[in-house]
């Protein structure tokens, strides 16, 4: 971002980032908001003085599966659905999100992906479907990718719904064995596979929503597809 300033600080449209998503996440009424933070967390917990959510410290920045690790006070002994959202994809709209939990609701899963499809892939995780089902069976990571998972179009946009208490009952047995050496989110979709729990995935209706930001080019070029409204 070629800025000393956290990512979700970064202004679109003359707003956070991050405010701009819980804004938007406000209008579900969610029991409860968990926002993870790291680097420079303070300057965030400065800027979201005032918004009903709670922090979770991420020291140590090792994968989103760690992330999630590190709301385990705050979240474990929840009884519902989790959603998880990542903080550079300000623009992800309800519709999206309710298309999310209809899908998981219809097909009885206990974990359900947005996902995104789009004509260049680039170097996003991508998704194993069960062959044409709304099954999700995998989801890998560009790194750990042979080249047939490569040419695969539907890709992870970081943005499920779980059954928490399923989730914190697995969320331990990650482990860093991958290119990346961080604990993925995305491995707790082979681990409820293999218990022979549903995975649910369904792709959402405008990819542009959930693109993440991950550089000045990045987020002049979201500022141009969703105008100041």
């Amino acid at each position: 971002m070629k800025s000393d300033l956290p990512k979700v600080l970064h202004e679109i449209h003359g707003r956070p980032m991050i405010k701009v998503l819980l804004d938007t996440l406000a209008t579900l009424k969610l029991d409860r908001t968990v926002v993870v933070i790291g680097h420079k967390g303070e300057e965030v917990q400065k800027a979201l003085a005032g918004y009903p959510v709670q922090f979770a410290w991420q020291r140590e920045q090792l994968g989103t599966g760690h992330a999630v690790m590190m709301t385990r006070e705050l979240m474990a002994d929840f009884d519902g659905l989790t959603l998880v959202v990542v903080g550079d994809a300000p623009f992800l709209s309800v519709s999206s999100v309710k298309k999310l939990l209809d899908m998981h609701h219809a097909t009885g899963a206990v974990a359900t992906c947005l996902s995104m499809i789009l004509p260049d892939p680039a170097q996003y995780g991508r998704i194993v479907r069960d062959g044409t089902s709304d099954r999700l069976i995998d989801i890998i990571e560009f790194k750990d990718a042979d080249e047939k998972v490569r040419r695969i179009n539907e890709l992870n946009s970081g943005i499920f719904c779980f059954d928490n208490r399923s989730l914190f009952s697995v969320i331990d047995r990650l482990d860093r064995g991958n290119a990346q050496q961080e604990y993925y989110l995305t491995d707790v979709v082979k681990i409820f596979n293999a218990n022979g729990l549903r995975v649910s995935v369904v792709p959402s209706d405008r990819p542009e929503e959930v693109l993440g930001v991950n550089s000045v080019e990045d987020l002049e070029d979201l500022a141009r597809k969703f105008p100041a409204r």
